[in-house]
């Protein structure tokens, strides 16, 4: 008769400052590259930019417009970028792990919040943006830009 009573988030109005709403806090997994997790409370992303091509060779024509045969996929890359409120989300324990991934040159499964998997990607390049600092020159805020590209062949996939 009577819904269970939820206990407030005591996080929900810094987390609303941070321009992350409280009503989508769960504790879910929003996706995962590998073993490392991206979840609201870690390194959370505010967008998600999947890129995708093909590839056409063109041979030229006398009089006509060149002609285009499909040669097959090109690069798939994905792009995950947000804003980390240390203290709040995750931060530099989290970009140092996303780095050492890097280093390693390992491909990893990227799989989505649904459970999709989207292939095995190698991460091409990690952009950070340190502001806002407190006193000890820690940063308030850091923006972070990630950049994947899939790695695995088709017949793989």
């Amino acid at each position: 008769m009577f819904a269970p009573e939820s206990t407030p988030d005591p996080l929900a109005p810094l987390l609303r400052l941070a321009g992350i709403s409280p009503a989508v806090t769960a504790p879910g997994p929003m996706m995962s590259l590998g073993m490392f997790v991206f979840q609201l409370r870690t390194l959370p992303y505010q967008q998600s930019q999947h890129q995708r091509g093909w590839r056409h060779a063109s041979n030229s024509r006398v009089g006509q417009r060149p002609a285009l045969q499909y040669v097959g996929p090109d690069s798939e890359k994905m792009g995950l970028s947000g804003v980390l409120y240390p203290g709040l989300t995750g931060g530099e324990s989290q970009l140092a792990e996303l780095a050492s991934m890097a280093d390693s040159g390992e491909r990893y499964p990227l799989i989505d919040g649904t459970g999709a998997v989207l292939g095995l990607f190698v991460i091409e390049s990690l952009q950070v943006t340190r502001s806002e600092f407190f006193s000890d020159g820690a940063a308030r805020k850091i923006d972070f830009d990630l950049q994947l590209v899939r790695a695995d062949d088709e017949a793989e996939a």
